[in-house]
C-alpha cells in the first residue's frame, strides 16, 4: 500500500472527529425557575408580583426568556 494512501486513511477519520466535535450542538439555555408565594389573593398582590418582575428585569432577568417565575397565593 503506498505510504500517502495509508496517510490519508489514518488522517481522514480524525479529521471527521475534529469536525465533528467543533460543530457540537449547542447546550440550551438554563431557564432559572423563582418561586413567588403571597398571602393575599392574586388581585391583590398583582402590584408587588408586578414590582418583583420589573426588579427582575432591571437585573436581566426576563420572565420567559432566562427566568421562569411560578406564582402561588394563600387567599387567606
Amino acid at each position: 500500500m503506498n505510504r500517502r494512501v495509508l496517510v490519508f486513511i489514518c488522517l481522514l477519520p480524525a479529521v471527521f472527529l475534529l469536525a465533528v466535535s467543533l460543530t457540537g450542538a449547542q447546550q440550551p439555555k438554563k431557564i432559572h425557575r423563582i418561586g413567588y408565594l403571597a398571602g393575599g389573593d392574586p388581585t391583590a398582590e398583582s402590584a408587588r408580583a408586578e414590582a418583583v418582575r420589573r426588579a427582575l428585569r432591571d437585573r436581566g432577568y426576563i420572565e420567559g426568556q432566562n427566568i421562569a417565575i411560578e406564582y402561588r397565593y394563600a387567599e387567606g
